[in-house]
């Protein structure tokens, strides 16, 4: 037999409706919020993710060389992508552009709990404001979307890389090296991190204070002791994005990101029945066009991870239902199944989703399968009823029947389950 390839999934029916209700609230939280929806290609020019990550990411990567002799990439994430669209076909909208994607991703790691080789994520770019606005937008909508998926134990935590950065430019480290520290504190290697400012003769006291400050964790009053225009732009960040109620937000100034495009705010997400794969979301203000060719322009962005959102919704018993049909139609005899087919086209032309036999099983049976599909009404179509034009309607949680004109079910399901269009 052979097998699915490994880091990958198959999703039963049940779990692909889950996933599907989960996509329609994505998207709706979009609208609501004014961002449009796009699409990228799957596969992209290596080179993409190379240039914005180093050439040692193609070891994370599933890249190939094509018949060509070129060098392709399955996407790992969607941010440069989306970046390369705006560069190529997106740059003459007007601004700021706001854009969301939902799409698969890959990446060659070590498959766990939450993790997969073959993964999917939610992404929100909005391209061309640089003010705090825009990142406190972003927590907005974040914070918005946990609380519509009953996810209230979320945590926010959010620095600011100009924070550490500009304290880095008064010392020794070269420019091109304060990436390689802030990789250190990003992966809380913090005794590595001093170390590394000792190794590069950063006077003692200095390298203390820059140490406190990376370790810094609280509410936004612990940025009141900071000084600069990077703590200033994060306490207005803050200021805003807790206008609109309550979010559980730390600032936390260890929370950077050790590549040189991330230019302001950074941001994760946890939430914590995950255990150790608690984050769900990261994000933050970087500068990508430059590096693919374009121009300069501010963008800020976020990323959740589907797969752990609905792993987290799961834990916490907030995972979507099963989706069910609303009707079953069944006929009692071979004379009534071309009315059980109307029947039911003229249901679906209502918009209640419904279904009809196809087995031809006798009534007792396709009850039964109806049952199994969680069907909400049954409609039997009878000889007798029929003779009168009547159909049988069966409201299958309570047992109940009744007879009904054939001529009015479609209209009586259709307020009967609330399901117009």
């Amino acid at each position: 037999m052979i097998q699915r390839v490994r880091g990958t999934r198959d999703f039963q029916p049940d779990e692909m409706g889950r996933r599907r209700q989960l996509e329609d609230i994505l998207r709706k939280i979009s609208r609501d919020y004014g961002y449009r929806e796009i699409q990228t290609p799957t596969l992209e020019n290596a080179e993409l993710f190379t240039i914005k990550s180093g050439p040692g990411v193609l070891e994370e990567m599933y890249s190939f060389e094509d018949k060509g002799g070129r060098k392709i990439a399955l996407r790992p994430e969607l941010t440069a992508p989306i970046i390369r669209f705006y560069i190529s076909d997106l740059s003459n909208y007007p601004i700021p552009l706001k854009l969301y994607c939902i799409s698969n991703c890959f990446r060659y790691e070590e498959p766990q709990s939450g993790r997969y080789r073959e993964f999917y994520q939610y992404d929100v770019e909005i391209i061309g404001s640089d003010a705090p606005d825009a990142d406190a937008e972003l927590l907005l909508l974040a914070n918005d979307l946990c609380r519509r998926l009953g996810l209230s134990d979320v945590r926010f935590r959010i620095g600011h890389v100009g924070i550490v950065r500009s304290m880095l430019d008064g010392t020794p480290v070269k420019k091109e090296e304060q990436s390689a520290f802030l990789r250190l504190v990003d992966k809380k290697r913090m005794d590595d991190a001093s170390e590394f400012l000792k190794s590069r003769d950063v006077p003692s006291k200095t390298a203390g204070r820059i140490m406190e400050v990376c370790n810094t964790k609280g509410d936004s009053s612990v940025l009141h002791a900071i000084e600069g225009d990077a703590a200033a732009y994060l306490r207005e960040v803050l200021r805003i994005a807790e206008t609109d109620g309550a979010m559980n937000l730390t600032v936390d100034l260890g929370v950077v990101r050790g590549l040189d495009y991330y230019t302001g705010i950074v941001f994760e997400i946890d939430a914590p029945e995950l255990g150790a794969e608690k984050q769900i979301c990261g994000g933050g203000s970087y500068s990508l066009s430059p590096l693919f060719g374009g121009k300069a322009v501010p963008s800020t962005g976020m990323a959740f991870v589907v797969d752990r959102l609905i792993l987290a919704m799961e834990k916490g018993g907030k995972a979507a239902g099963k989706e069910n049909t609303d009707v079953f139609v069944l006929a009692a005899s071979e004379s009534q199944r071309e009315s059980m087919i109307r029947i039911a086209g003229s249901l679906r032309r209502r918009g209640v989703s419904a279904e009809f036999d196809l087995m031809r099983r006798s009534m007792s049976k396709s009850l039964k399968y109806a049952s199994s599909r969680g069907a909400r009404y049954a409609v039997m179509v009878g000889d007798r009823e029929a003779a009168s034009g009547k159909v049988l309607l069966r409201n299958m949680e309570s047992g109940v029947q009744e007879e009904i004109g054939l001529e009015d079910v479609a209209e009586e399901l259709e307020k009967r389950l609330g399901s117009a269009i």
